[in-house]
């Protein structure tokens, strides 16, 4: 089978196409052929070892000291079922699946082995495979993050920084589908796709400043890793939750330990690969709530160039690599 794998961190242009052994399940593996994947925070990461301030060794403790321990990327994807292990009985063949392997990644292939226990679930039947594949990363981010960290509640005032990204523009749908009132914050020409995922309001961050609001939000989440408590804490209204998915060592600490009133927090973490969160993201989709955005398709021999159009900052929602037709 084909596959896309590097063997040294570095630039994109270290991915390269390969020919790979077509995996076979275990007992409780199921075998999927891939129909799509994209290029997510974690991949880039992964392969360029370029992590936050002072996190450079966690990074390599994560993905290989030396050399990359994954060889194939690929942190979300989606295909249809064409094989299933003996003890699988969640799943069968011809199921149209998506699934959030996270860093054991895989999804730069013709075919990936997932656990059915793993996050793995059947794909929105309202959404094409290159849709669905799109939708664990950033919306099971977004969602843990909203929901399980920041105790989103209806009515709340929630404001979105970095609103045009994988995880903000799941940020701003999955805000709206628990009742909230969305700022987004983005770029000039992205503003118009903001309004469109059903925020409220937009701020340009070329040209304004949500910083200086006061008691303004109950919630902000940042996924630009620019956001600190003490620039943002005047703009919580007490009890306001500011919500760091992505930030270096010194924002994060600076953050958590500064001094705070009125009952704010200030939150950071990671999400983690769940299957019930997928079935979530699943049934926002069907609603209509949930729909990833495409900036552009790439084919699978050049993921290469799908890295670097995600390094060049003028995509509007994801990078999708499409390894079949849907």
């Amino acid at each position: 089978m084909k596959a896309i794998a590097y063997c040294e961190y570095g630039p994109p242009l270290v991915l390269k196409q390969t020919e790979r052994a077509k995996p076979e399940p275990q007992p409780d593996e199921v075998l999927v052929r891939v129909h799509a994947s994209s290029v997510t925070a974690a991949d880039y990461r992964a392969r360029s070892l370029d992590m936050p301030r002072g996190f450079g060794f966690v990074g390599r403790l994560v993905f290989g000291l030396f050399r990359p321990r994954r060889q194939v990327l690929g942190a979300q994807f989606a295909g249809v079922v064409e094989a299933v292990g003996g003890q699988v009985t969640r799943f069968k063949p011809g199921d149209r699946v998506f699934a959030y392997p996270g860093a054991a990644f895989g999804g730069y292939a013709d075919y990936a082995v997932i656990r059915q226990t793993a996050a793995l679930a059947i794909a929105p039947d309202n959404l094409g495979l290159d849709q669905a594949a799109l939708l664990s990363f950033g919306g099971a981010t977004a969602l843990n993050f909203l929901r399980d960290k920041g105790g989103i509640k209806e009515g709340e005032h929630v404001l979105v920084i970095g609103a045009a990204g994988g995880v903000g523009s799941a940020a701003v749908q999955i805000a709206k589908s628990f009742g909230a009132h969305v700022t987004g914050v983005a770029s000039t020409t992205s503003l118009d796709m903001v309004r469109g995922l059903g925020a409220d309001a937009v701020v340009d961050y070329t040209r304004d400043d949500a910083a200086p609001a006061s008691d303004a939000y109950d919630i902000i989440l940042d996924t630009s890793g620019t956001a600190t408590y003490a620039r943002y804490g005047a703009a919580l209204k007490p009890g306001g939750r500011l919500l760091l998915v992505s930030s270096d060592l010194w924002q994060l600490l600076g953050s958590l330990l500064a001094r705070k009133t009125g009952g704010r927090k200030a939150i950071g973490g990671y999400a983690p690969e769940r299957a019930d969160d997928l079935r979530h993201l699943a049934g926002l989709a069907d609603k209509g709530q949930l729909t990833p955005i495409i900036d552009q398709r790439f084919p699978l021999e050049r993921t290469a160039e799908a890295h670097a159009h995600f390094e060049g900052r003028t995509r509007k929602g994801h990078v999708a690599i499409v390894t079949g037709a849907a």
